[in-house]
């Protein structure tokens, strides 16, 4: 699966889903990385069919009201680890 990962997630998870074979890609790596804007990211999810990863409300909002970004997978929690979540990561 192709992922691009928000900027309020740690770059550790694109690490840890290009791991699993899988092609993902952090804010950081764009050129305004963690500045990029909201709309950059949903052209680029449509462009390239990436998974949005985010914990932003905007996202979430918008998926439903414009069926933007290609697809979302929207996270609510506060503090986001890789090793303690790693085991429900697998499934992905």
């Amino acid at each position: 699966m192709r992922f691009i990962i928000d900027a309020q997630l740690p770059k550790s998870l694109s690490r840890f889903l290009n791991e699993k074979g899988h092609d993902a890609i952090h804010t950081l790596d764009l050129p305004e990385r963690n500045a990029t804007d909201d709309s950059i990211i949903n052209e680029i999810s449509i462009k390239e069919r990436r998974v949005v990863i985010s914990k932003d409300s905007d996202f979430y909002d918008r998926f439903f009201r414009a069926l933007e970004p290609y697809k979302l997978l929207y996270l609510t929690t506060v503090i986001f680890r890789i090793r303690p979540c790693s085991p429900y990561l697998k499934r992905i």
